[in-house]
Order: structure tokens, then C-alpha cells, then sequence
């Protein structure tokens, strides 16, 4: 039987993707994303998405001294949602907004209408994943109107999304 040393060089942690990346119709688009991004002027981008956290997230198992049962109190069956969305820029965070609930399109629209639009230029470049939500009539037709355009991510790409690593970031603080 082999025994793997401990030693730094010897583990290292596993990056797990998702295997739908590996599919060729999938990575052509993404392909094809690379391709346009020497076109792309940084100043005018504007990356969108939402995170969340939610009541139902309560630690389920926690440590306790040997002998003694821990217990805590948490809400069951009655669990709330709260969803934040924002973009971001080279310059930073803009147009952003809580959502008391999870996303829907309706929730999305709203957010296009009141808060993103009036944040945006003519000529900015609005880049948003391929939830379902985000993909509603009246998102396009309200960023065109601002005189931006809309570009959505390659299927199964969050990591083409500068924004995912400030929600990352923002769930170890």
C-alpha cells in the first residue's frame, strides 16, 4: 500500500470545471468569445450578475464539546432569500441593488429598467451570463435603448465574468 507524503509538492487541490465545457459546440462559442475580445474597449464593458444568500443556508452540523449535544435555533420551512445584483466596471462597482427574493424575469427587468440603464453610456458594452432571467424582450430592447449593446457569455463560462471573483471574494469576508 502507498502512502502519499504531506509534503506541499505532493498535494494540490483539484479545480473542477464543468464537463459541458468539454463539449465541441461549447467550446467553439467559447472560442468564438476570445476571438472578439481584442475589439472590446475596457473602459465601455459592464459585467452583470447576481449572487445570493438564503435563510435555509444555517450550518447543519457544527462541533461541540464530546458528551454534549449542540443546539441551535434555525428557521424551518420558512426560508427567506435575498439576492444582490451589480455590475461592474474597470473603474468598479455601479448600479447596484438588493433584491428581497430570488431573481425571476420580472425581478431582472425591473432592475434593467430603474437601476442599470440610467448607470449606462451610449457605446457601453452590457455582458451578462445565459440565466434564463437576463434573456427577457424587453432586457435588450431597454440596454439598446441606452444606447449600449448586450453581449451574453458562452454557455457554462462564469469564469469569463470578472464579477463572479468579487462575489467569491465577498462570501469569505
Amino acid at each position: 500500500m502507498a502512502v502519499l507524503s504531506a509534503a506541499p509538492d505532493h498535494a494540490q487541490k483539484k479545480t473542477a470545471y464543468a464537463a459541458e465545457q468539454d463539449r465541441p459546440d461549447i467550446l467553439k462559442r467559447r472560442w468564438d468569445w476570445f476571438e472578439t475580445q481584442p475589439d472590446l474597449e475596457p473602459n465601455r464593458l459592464v459585467f452583470i450578475d447576481e449572487t445570493w444568500a438564503s435563510t435555509k443556508m444555517a450550518r447543519t452540523h457544527e462541533r461541540s464539546r464530546r458528551g454534549q449535544r449542540l443546539r441551535a435555533a434555525i428557521p424551518q420551512g420558512h426560508w427567506k432569500t435575498t439576492t444582490f445584483i451589480a455590475g461592474l466596471r474597470n473603474s468598479g462597482m455601479v448600479a447596484p441593488m438588493v433584491l428581497d427574493g430570488p431573481i425571476n424575469s420580472v425581478a431582472f427587468q425591473a432592475y434593467v429598467d430603474q437601476v442599470l440603464v440610467p448607470e449606462l453610456a451610449p457605446g457601453d458594452i452590457v455582458i451578462m451570463d445565459n440565466l434564463g432571467s437576463h434573456k427577457g424582450a424587453g432586457v435588450r430592447a431597454a440596454i439598446e435603448a441606452a444606447g449600449a449593446s448586450l453581449l451574453y457569455l458562452p454557455p457554462y463560462s462564469p469564469e469569463f465574468n470578472p464579477i463572479e471573483n468579487v462575489w467569491t471574494r465577498g462570501r469569505w469576508m
